[in-house]
C-alpha cells in the first residue's frame, strides 16, 4: 500500500508540473497586448495586423512567425524616417534660392492707377505693366517735354522771361502764384514748372522760344518721335489741355530720356524753394512728397492732373538697388498714386530678399 500511496504523490506531483507551463505562457502572451496598447492605436492596428498575419504563419513555422514581425519594424522604421529626411534636405536647399521678381505675382498688387508700367532701365524689361499701351491725357507730364525741348535749343538758362496775359489758364481756370508781370530767369521758370508745375512758368517757356508756341510745340512732337514715342501727342506746354495724350509705355521712355539731363534731375526732384519774384520771397514745395521721404532714392519726379486724365505720377527711382523708371496713370483718388509707388516699392523689396532675411 505504501508503493501505491507513492506512486500516486508522484503521479500528482508531475501533474501539477506539467499544467503550470501553459498558466506562464498565457501570462507571457498578455504582456507584449498591454504594451502595444500604450503605444496607441496606430501601433494596436498593427500589432493586430500582424497578429493575424502571425495566426495564419503558426500553422506552417511558429519559431519563424515570432520573429518575422520582429525583423520588419526596424524596415518599415527606415522607410517612415527617409521621407522626412528627403523633405528636410528640400527644405535646406528652398531656404538658400534666390527669390526672383516671377516669385511675387504683380497681378497680385493692389493698384489703383488705371494704367501702370514699371521698366528695369538695367535690361529695358518691364517688371509690371497694366494697360500700359492705352493712350490717355496725361496732364502736367507733359512738362518733362517741355524742359527737355527748351534745354536742347540750349536758351540762355539766365535770361529774364515775363509772365503775361497769354500764360493765364483760360481753359481750366486754374489758379497761380506767378501773377502776369513776374519776372524771372529761365532757369527760375523752370525750376517751378517741374518742381510745383507752374503752369504759366511752362507756358512763358514755350512762348519764349524761338518761333512762339507753335514752335515750341512741333519741337515737342518731333521730340517725342525721335524717342519713338509713336503714341503721344503734344498741343501745348502745360498739359492742361487733354489732347497731351501718350501711353504709360511712351512716357517710361520719356522719362528715362529726361533722366539724363541734370537739370530736369536737379529741378524736378527739388523738395522745396525760396524764390525772389519781383521782391517778394515765395516759398514753393514739390508736388510729390516722396522726393521728400528717406525712404526713396528719386532721380526725376513729375506729377500732373486734370480731370480727364485723373491723379498721375511718374519717377525714374533706385529701388532694391535697381535703376527703374514707374509709371502711374489715372489713379482712382488724390494719395493714390503715392500708395501704388510705395506698394511697387515693397514688392520690389520683398522680391529681392532671400528667406533668411526676412524677420521670423
Amino acid at each position: 500500500m505504501k508503493q501505491v500511496l507513492k506512486a500516486a504523490v508522484l503521479l500528482g506531483a508531475l501533474l501539477g508540473a506539467g499544467l503550470s507551463v501553459p498558466g506562464h505562457a498565457a501570462t507571457d502572451v498578455k504582456k507584449p497586448q498591454a504594451v502595444a496598447k500604450k503605444d496607441g492605436s496606430k501601433d494596436v492596428a498593427a500589432a493586430k495586423l500582424g497578429s493575424r498575419k502571425a495566426v495564419a504563419s503558426t500553422r506552417k513555422a511558429p519559431a519563424k512567425s515570432a520573429a518575422a514581425p520582429a525583423k520588419a519594424a526596424p524596415k518599415s522604421a527606415s522607410r517612415a524616417a527617409a521621407p522626412e529626411k528627403t523633405a528636410s534636405s528640400q527644405g535646406v536647399r528652398k531656404s538658400m534660392r534666390k527669390v526672383s521678381m516671377a516669385d511675387i505675382e504683380p497681378s497680385r498688387l493692389a493698384l489703383y492707377s488705371a494704367s501702370a508700367l514699371v521698366i528695369d532701365q538695367e535690361t529695358g524689361q518691364p517688371l509690371l505693366e497694366k494697360q500700359s499701351d492705352t493712350v490717355v491725357p496725361i496732364a502736367s507730364i507733359s512738362k518733362l517735354m517741355t524742359a527737355m525741348v527748351v534745354l536742347d535749343a540750349k536758351l540762355d538758362l539766365n535770361e529774364v522771361i515775363a509772365i503775361g496775359d497769354d500764360d493765364v489758364d483760360g481753359l481750366k481756370g486754374t489758379r497761380s502764384r506767378l501773377p502776369v508781370g513776374t519776372t524771372m530767369t529761365r532757369e527760375t521758370a523752370m525750376l517751378l514748372a517741374l518742381m510745383s508745375s507752374e503752369n504759366r512758368a511752362a507756358n512763358a517757356l514755350g512762348r519764349h522760344y524761338p518761333g512762339g508756341l507753335p514752335a515750341f510745340v512741333k519741337a515737342m512732337n518731333q521730340k517725342a518721335h525721335a524717342l519713338g514715342m509713336f503714341s503721344s501727342r503734344f498741343e501745348e506746354p502745360t498739359g492742361l489741355s487733354s489732347n497731351n495724350v501718350s501711353t504709360a509705355r511712351d512716357l517710361a521712355r520719356m522719362v528715362a530720356a529726361a533722366a539724363r539731363y541734370p537739370e530736369i534731375r536737379n529741378f524736378s526732384t527739388t523738395g522745396e524753394a525760396r524764390v525772389d519774384l519781383n521782391g517778394h520771397i515765395r516759398d514753393f514745395h514739390n508736388t510729390n512728397a516722396l522726393v521728400r521721404s528717406d525712404n526713396w532714392e528719386i532721380g526725376v519726379s513729375k506729377t500732373g492732373y486734370i480731370s480727364e486724365a485723373g491723379r498721375c505720377l511718374v519717377m525714374q527711382a533706385r529701388v532694391a538697388d535697381k535703376p527703374v523708371v514707374i509709371v502711374l496713370l489715372d489713379s482712382a483718388g488724390k494719395m493714390t498714386r503715392v500708395g501704388d509707388a510705395n506698394r511697387i516699392k515693397r514688392w520690389m523689396e520683398s522680391a529681392s530678399l532671400t528667406p533668411e532675411r526676412r524677420p521670423v
